[in-house]
């Protein structure tokens, strides 16, 4: 096994929580997300490092091209892989950066080290983006939990995500789209005793505060508040009543269903949004690992870019889509590419950011980056200022020490912001 390749856990245990077809445009989810202007995000992780030259940046008939060829996109000039022919046809809508070049080629770091920005020489635990997000921007008007993850396997609260901003700004996990288990109150139990049930746990809260930290109570009372809130709006986990040509759309595989939960939960006013793809580290067999892959990611991916414009969210809507780093153009032995983050791309759309727009190049094999480089703090700049942040001047709060909400050194990418 690469060393660089140790499976992390990514279970979280059901205790630590308690402690486009167009009739969906008519849908009373739909017209309630329309009247508010919160701005959300969706943000699409793919766990283990897609590969740029399978996607986003090819080089076919190159040293290190691999057997695909590239494609025509919506934008002349701009070609992506042939396995993503439906994002071809949207690349207008995008703003694709290629030239990213990061430092860290370890899964185990490189995921910390991309999802928390890595301001510099900070020796406490920086919040993940969404976290950041949940904090500077509030759960927005629907009042549903602010952080939200849609994922493969287990779900589960996950405080570490909220690094130094106290556990309340953790994200809470949906293991395969579903909703906790035990949401709905039980039958048995009436409108009465259940509220009479909170009045109690309130008052116990209030005896409880008085003796803990306030982050601690804070993030205490809010698992009472999310519960209840998702309690009400259980039906956005619920895809079965969708058209059957959405869930078609989006595909039957798990990504897509994931996706199309993702839209309800957009649809229902979730400020922050994050979907998981496991399975992009490809040491071995790698092309066919992405013949298979980027095919469903490249429907469920365009579906949601086609929905999200259909129904106006797109306007309010930051899309991100990336991992912790590429792959490298030099092709191993089992036929696979390693980690590489010295030169990848990722890809955006919607508010805040330009549209139809490839930001940066690497030179004619992929190795490096031609243009300006770019790191993850120039990202995280960019996003906070999409979202109308200023990231020089606003800066979170730790037990009363300032400190910036991304890299003092870095700038954001003025070509990417609208």
């Amino acid at each position: 096994m690469n060393p660089l390749c140790t499976p992390r856990d990514h279970t979280f245990s059901r205790r630590s929580f308690l402690g486009g077809g167009l009739s969906w445009l008519a849908s009373p989810v739909l017209a309630e997300a329309m009247k508010q202007k919160d701005k959300q995000v969706l943000f699409v992780w793919l766990d283990g490092g897609m590969s740029q030259l399978e996607t986003w940046d090819p080089k076919p008939n190159t040293e290190f091209g691999g057997p695909f060829r590239s494609i025509k996109t919506s934008v002349p000039g701009v070609h992506f892989c042939e396995l993503m022919p439906k994002l071809a046809k949207q690349m207008h809508k995008l703003c694709v950066v290629r030239s990213l070049c990061t430092k860290d080629n370890a899964h185990s770091s490189g995921v910390d080290r991309i999802q928390r920005g890595d301001p510099k020489n900070r020796g406490v635990p920086y919040p993940h983006f969404g976290a950041g997000v949940a904090k500077l921007l509030g759960p927005g008007s629907s009042g549903l939990p602010p952080y939200v993850w849609i994922k493969p396997g287990s779900g589960g609260f996950r405080a570490e995500d909220a690094g130094f901003l106290g556990p309340k700004y953790g994200s809470l996990a949906f293991g395969d789209g579903k909703p906790p288990e035990n949401l709905l109150r039980h039958p048995d139990i009436s409108a009465d005793q259940d509220a009479a049930r909170n009045e109690l746990r309130q008052m116990l809260d209030q005896r409880f505060a008085k003796q803990r930290e306030k982050r601690v109570v804070e993030a205490n009372a809010s698992v009472f508040d999310m519960a209840e809130k998702l309690m009400a709006r259980a039906d956005i986990f619920d895809t079965t009543k969708l058209p059957e040509r959405d869930r078609d759309r989006y595909g039957r595989h798990d990504f897509g269903q994931h996706m199309l939960v993702a839209r309800q939960m957009l649809e229902a006013g979730v400020r922050f949004v994050k979907v998981t793809s496991y399975g992009w580290d490809t040491h071995g067999d790698n092309f066919n690992a992405h013949a298979t892959m980027v095919p469903k990611f490249d429907q469920a991916f365009s579906a949601m870019l086609e929905d999200l414009e259909a129904s106006g969210l797109l306007k309010n809507t930051l899309v991100i889509c990336l991992s912790e780093f590429g792959r490298t153009p030099r092709i191993n032995g089992h036929v696979g590419r390693d980690h590489w983050p010295e030169a990848w791309s990722i890809a955006m759309a919607g508010h805040g950011v330009n549209h139809g727009l490839v930001i940066g190049e690497t030179n004619a094999r992929g190795t490096e980056v031609k243009s300006q480089a770019h790191d993850i703090g120039a990202l995280f700049h960019t996003w906070y200022h999409a979202l109308g942040i200023d990231s020089h001047h606003v800066e979170f709060d730790n037990a009363g020490q300032p400190l910036p909400i991304a890299h003092d050194d870095m700038l954001p990418i003025k070509e990417a912001l609208a």
